[in-house]
């Protein structure tokens, strides 16, 4: 053993069947410790899951994911960042209940993410209407070139709106079969933008201290806690860190986990970063910018992206595990269940993060190149992700027919005869 192995701290020993043990989560019994986290499907048509979105979610859970978690679901026509996003409506109950059975079907759980845009928006409905609404009055860089420029400072009725348009889709969200309902609180949506100073300039009530700036995102989390009831899980999903000088850090990170603890979290999704200024903070890796620029649908975006893109969207190397260092700053702090995100790609790394006293573990592009990858770890067939950080599976996304990994053919494929099929096209359900 050399000097530097003998000084490292040594980890609870932990046995290798620890990530595929059950877990309880309020009144929800997981077969395992793998949370598949929300990232954007974009298997979505007027609002509405796609029958591609069931056949990505049930394969997350035949795969053995645990709790597979559906990406940013708006809570209102307003609260979408653009047009084609999942909305959450009556009318759309039927929809999510596909996905949902699908999931069960397989032996695994669904969670739905709830958020709101905020002030990060360029979608066209809201021009015909209003300016989107935000913390502060600002610059909308979003939705310039969509003639949206302006985000205009929320006003007590419209917190009131929405506050009820969380607890609404909630509910809805219950009524659809979701098992969990996952508050988004992070990457610069609506109830981040609340959190951050970097967005947050209010003078009142919701603004300046700390105590001030968590007041909503904690009045959305008593009322969706008292709409669904004490033993349904509600998690909340939030940053360790904008990734922005002058926004959000990990000092003010744990703060705002010990109040959602005190609030009624039933746990935590710990991420980072901000989609409008720091993207790439929460992904790690490569910037595919070529790709990201071929999916542009105007052509004052794709310049914009040209010219600009090298600039502002700034690159941060990939490590395994790489929110570790920020996340154990918030399990020394609260007792609730913690969600470990970032850079897990490897069964090793599943066995770590347990080991340092994290309940579960997120996993997002390792699941999308390999859906089945948690039951291969936990018959010995594989100990890594495939997974290579290029993050090509950003375009991927805007494509027709949804997300996938640029990387596997057979994925490619596939989706080729989804979209031939009018899969894209059509309401799950």
């Amino acid at each position: 053993m050399s000097p530097t192995d003998a000084s490292r701290p040594r980890l609870p020993t932990l046995a290798p069947s620890a990530p595929f043990t059950p877990f309880t989560l309020g009144s929800l019994t997981l077969r395992n410790r793998i949370v598949k986290s929300a990232t954007y499907e974009g298997m979505v048509h007027e609002g509405l899951p796609t029958p591609a979105l069931v056949r990505h979610h049930r394969e997350l859970a035949a795969g053995g994911t645990a709790l597979t978690t559906v990406a940013y679901c708006a809570v209102s026509p307003d609260g979408r960042t653009f047009s084609e996003q999942l909305m959450m409506s009556d009318r759309a109950i039927p929809a999510y209940a596909a996905v949902t059975d699908a999931v069960h079907a397989e032996g695994g759980a669904a969670a739905l993410q709830l958020g709101h845009a905020g002030g990060f928006s360029k979608s066209r409905e809201l021009r015909l209407r209003r300016a989107p609404l935000g913390p502060s009055f600002a610059a909308n860089p979003y939705g310039l070139l969509s003639g949206i420029p302006f985000v205009y400072a929320l006003r007590e009725p419209d917190l009131r709106a929405i506050e009820a348009d969380f607890v609404a889709a909630a509910v809805r969200a219950r009524s659809a079969g979701f098992d969990a309902v996952e508050l988004h609180l992070g990457h610069g949506y609506l109830l981040s933008q609340l959190l951050s100073p970097v967005t947050n300039r209010r003078t009142d009530a919701y603004g300046g201290s700390l105590d001030n700036r968590l007041r909503f995102p904690l009045r959305v989390l008593a009322a969706v806690r008292a709409a669904l009831g004490p033993g349904f899980p509600v998690l909340c999903k939030m940053n360790l860190d904008d990734g922005v000088p002058g926004g959000l850090h990990v000092e003010e990170a744990v703060e705002i986990a010990r109040a959602l603890e005190r609030g009624g979290a039933s746990a935590l999704v710990l991420s980072g970063g901000m989609v409008s200024r720091s993207a790439f903070f929460l992904l790690r890796g490569e910037r595919p910018l070529r790709a990201m620029i071929s999916v542009e649908p105007k052509a004052a975006q794709k310049l914009a992206l040209a010219l600009f893109g090298p600039l502002f969207v700034k690159a941060y190397p990939f490590e395994p595990l790489f929110f570790l260092p920020l996340a154990r700053r918030v399990r020394a702090a609260v007792r609730l269940p913690l969600a470990l995100l970032g850079g897990v790609t490897s069964r090793a790394d599943l066995e770590r993060a347990l080991a340092l006293g994290f309940e579960l573990v997120a996993l997002g592009r390792a699941l999308l190149h390999d859906p089945g990858l948690p039951g291969k770890y936990a018959r010995g067939e594989a100990e890594r992700s495939g997974c290579e950080p290029c993050n090509l599976c950003i375009a991927e996304m805007d494509r027709p027919g949804g997300v996938c990994c640029a990387q596997v053919p057979a994925q490619l494929a596939r989706r080729e005869r989804e979209v031939a099929a009018g899969w894209h096209r059509q309401a799950a359900g």
